[in-house]
C-alpha cells in the first residue's frame, strides 16, 4: 500500500530529487519558500514522498541524490496524509507564506504597519483584496480620515 515518507537527500540535491521522481511518475512533495527573491526548500535535505512499500523501495532509496528514506529497522515510517495536507494548506501559489508579524488580522482589528515609510501607523483593518497581498486599512488620526492600501505582509496586529 502507497503511503507518504520523509526523503532525506544528499546536500543540496532537493531540487534535483524532485525532478528525477516527478519524470519517474513518483509523487513526491517539496515544500518551497521564497528568501531574497530565491526559490528555496523548506526543509532542507528533506522532502516528502508517496510510494508503495516495499514494492517501490529499492527505486526510491538508489535514486540519485537520495541518502535515505527515514525510518527504523523495520523500515521506512509512513507520515499521515493530514501532516502533507497541513503544510500545502499554507502555500500560496506554491509556496509556504510566514507570518512575519504574528496573528493575521480579522476585520475590525487594530493593525499597525511594521515596514515602509509609514512604518509606525495604526489604523483599523478592513478588508482583505482579492490579491490575498494587499489590505485596506483605515486610519483615523486627529483630523484625518482615509483609507490606505498596503501590502500585507507588512501589518501587525495590535494585541489588547
Amino acid at each position: 500500500m502507497a503511503n507518504w515518507y520523509v526523503l532525506n537527500t544528499k546536500p543540496k540535491k532537493e531540487f534535483q530529487v524532485e525532478k528525477l521522481f516527478t519524470e519517474g511518475g513518483i509523487k513526491i512533495y517539496n515544500p518551497k519558500y521564497m528568501h531574497e527573491n530565491r526559490i528555496k526548500s523548506f526543509f532542507p535535505g528533506y522532502e516528502f514522498i508517496f510510494f508503495n512499500y516495499p514494492a517501490q523501495y529499492q527505486l526510491v532509496k538508489y535514486t540519485r541524490g537520495v541518502k535515505r528514506v527515514i525510518g527504523n529497522q523495520e523500515g521506512p515510517i509512513p507520515i499521515p496524509e493530514e501532516v502533507i495536507s497541513g503544510i500545502k494548506s499554507r502555500e500560496i501559489d506554491g509556496l509556504i507564506e510566514f507570518l512575519k508579524y504574528g496573528d493575521e488580522p480579522e476585520a475590525g482589528d487594530e493593525i499597525e504597519v511594521m515596514e515602509g515609510p509609514l512604518k509606525g501607523l495604526r489604523g483599523v483593518f478592513e478588508k482583505e483584496l482579492d490579491d490575498k497581498e494587499r489590505v485596506l486599512i483605515l486610519l483615523n488620526y486627529v483630523t484625518y480620515q482615509g483609507k490606505l492600501l498596503i501590502e500585507k505582509k507588512k501589518l501587525k496586529k495590535v494585541l489588547k
